[in-house]
C-alpha cells in the first residue's frame, strides 16, 4: 500500500496559560491497482496525526473499476461544496488534475483522466468529492451484465 499526505493543518487554541497547537491531516492510501481510501487524524504531534490518518483511510478503502488505464466514463461527485468532473482521457494523456484530487487519482491508479474542481477548494471537500464519483463508476462488465448485453454489443453498439 501506498500513501500520500495531502494536508496538514496546524490549529492553535489559547488558554490562560499559552497557545496549544494541534495538528489535523489528510492521507490518501491506495495500492495503484483500483484500491484507494482516505482518512483524517487530529493529534498534537505531527507524526501522531500521520499515523491516526493512515489508520483511518486503510479502514475506508473502496474500490475503482479502471479501464486501459483511465475510468470507464464520466462522472460527477459532490460532498458539500466541493463539486468534481472526472472524464475519461486517451493512452498519453497523464492525469490533469488539480492538489487533493490528483492525490486520490494517482493513488488509485488512474494514468490517464481529465478533472475539474468546481466548487470548493478545500482539500477536505474535494477528497470525499473525488471518492464519491469514484464510487459512483461502474465498470463495462456490470453494465453489460444488467442490460442483458455481450460486451461486444455493449462497445460496438
Amino acid at each position: 500500500m501506498r500513501e500520500k499526505m495531502v494536508a496538514l493543518n496546524r490549529v492553535t487554541k489559547v488558554n490562560k496559560g499559552g497557545r496549544t497547537f494541534t495538528f489535523a491531516a489528510i492521507v490518501v492510501v491506495g495500492d495503484g491497482k483500483g484500491k484507494v481510501g482516505y482518512g483524517m487524524g487530529k493529534a498534537r504531534d505531527i507524526s501522531e496525526a500521520i499515523q491516526k490518518a493512515t489508520d483511518n483511510a486503510r479502514k475506508s478503502i473502496i474500490t475503482v473499476p479502471l479501464h486501459k488505464g483511465t475510468i470507464p466514463h464520466e462522472q460527477l461527485g459532490k460532498y458539500g461544496a466541493g463539486k468534481i468532473l472526472l472524464k475519461p482521457a486517451s493512452e498519453g494523456t497523464g492525469v490533469i488534475a488539480g492538489g487533493a484530487m490528483r492525490a486520490v487519482l494517482d493513488i488509485a491508479g488512474v494514468h490517464n483522466v481529465l478533472a475539474k474542481s468546481q466548487g470548493s477548494s478545500n482539500p477536505h471537500n474535494v477528497i470525499k468529492a473525488t471518492i464519491d464519483a469514484l464510487t459512483k463508476l461502474r465498470s463495462p462488465m456490470a453494465i453489460a451484465k444488467q442490460r442483458g448485453i455481450s460486451m461486444e454489443k455493449l462497445f460496438e453498439g
